[in-house]
């Protein structure tokens, strides 16, 4: 059987829903492919809007993940509709209301990726790249991570991720995926002043984190998310309400220590956890960083990476 490539925007809507329904629609995230179904109007809206630009094929001999975001058969259908999320058959956790579904969708690819791909060592972070170097961000929720990150990937970084950071075991090369940028209450409308020409999922209210949406990755970051690139810096951003910025260095032992929590599959990669970070540790410069503005965030990492690059030509 001949596969079909190309990007998701070469097909219409109404094909592409078909191929999603048929379960046949495979997408190419970074270097994954993620064959998906679901017969959700909602979902195949969403998957379409925010991977518009990403390479999908249809009916591969080969996907590292079947994934489904379908209604559950329970009784709760007929009062009070959910959705559920499955990978490879199996479903991980409960359903959630149906209006959520695709919510679910991303939140489950992020779940998988997680649970199942200890090839990477996967750090619950952000991360972005400038001149061939990464930049990291790990933060705990409410730290303002994914703002910063929207604004930066919109702004002269190329996105690798939003949520989870992925390196190389071996090497520690990043890799990108560019995947679709988690947003929620104020944050959505902050973006949505800062960022005019950006692509977006529907809102979902009312979810365990509140108002929750997606954000479309800008077009540059997913026609190179082959394309990887080394750690340069850890950055522990915090939002502080009528804060100036403030870019401190911070000390390594603490950075390995605040790293190792971030750090998704620490614990069972063991040895080569702990060797991962204290070696990702000393490669990179670390810093705590406590924004107000958004402005005043871009013109920081701006002399942080200018700097950079004056330093690796001699300057």
């Amino acid at each position: 059987m001949t596969v079909i490539r190309g990007s998701v925007a070469q097909l219409s809507f109404v094909d592409f829903s078909r191929f999603l329904k048929e379960g046949k629609l495979a997408l190419e995230v970074g270097s994954l492919v993620i064959r998906c179904r679901s017969i959700m109007p909602s979902v195949a809206k969403s998957i379409y809007t925010l991977y518009k630009h990403h390479p999908f094929q249809i009916s591969p001999d080969f996907a590292d993940f079947y994934v489904e975001v379908k209604a559950p058969a329970n009784l709760r259908r007929w009062y009070r509709p959910q959705a559920e999320f499955l990978v490879d058959g199996e479903r991980p956790f409960e359903p959630l209301p149906k209006d959520q579904a695709p919510a679910l969708f991303e939140w489950g690819i992020n779940w998988m990726v997680a649970a199942s791909c200890h090839f990477w060592f996967t750090i619950h972070a952000a991360s972005l790249e400038r001149n061939g170097q990464v930049l990291i961000l790990p933060a705990p929720p409410g730290s303002g991570k994914s703002t910063l990150c929207a604004a930066l990937a919109f702004n002269g970084w190329r996105l690798f991720s939003d949520e989870l950071t992925l390196l190389d075991i071996e090497n520690m090369e990043a890799q990108a995926c560019a995947r679709p940028i988690n947003l929620k209450n104020e944050s959505i409308d902050i973006i949505r002043r800062f960022v005019t020409d950006a692509e977006w999922s529907p809102e979902v209210f009312d979810t365990l984190k509140g108002r929750v949406t997606h954000l479309a990755p800008p077009i540059d970051s997913v026609m190179k998310m082959r394309e990887r690139a080394f750690p340069r810096w850890v950055v522990f951003p915090k939002y502080v309400a009528d804060a100036e910025p403030s870019l401190t260095l911070r000390s390594k032992p603490q950075s390995c220590i605040d790293l190792a929590e971030n750090a998704l599959n620490y614990s069972i990669l063991g040895e080569t956890g702990f060797n991962l970070v204290t070696r990702l540790i000393d490669h990179c410069d670390c810093y705590d960083f406590i924004y107000s503005r958004l402005e005043d965030a871009l013109l920081t990492f701006e002399q942080l990476a200018e700097s950079e690059q004056l330093t690796r030509n001699g300057f």
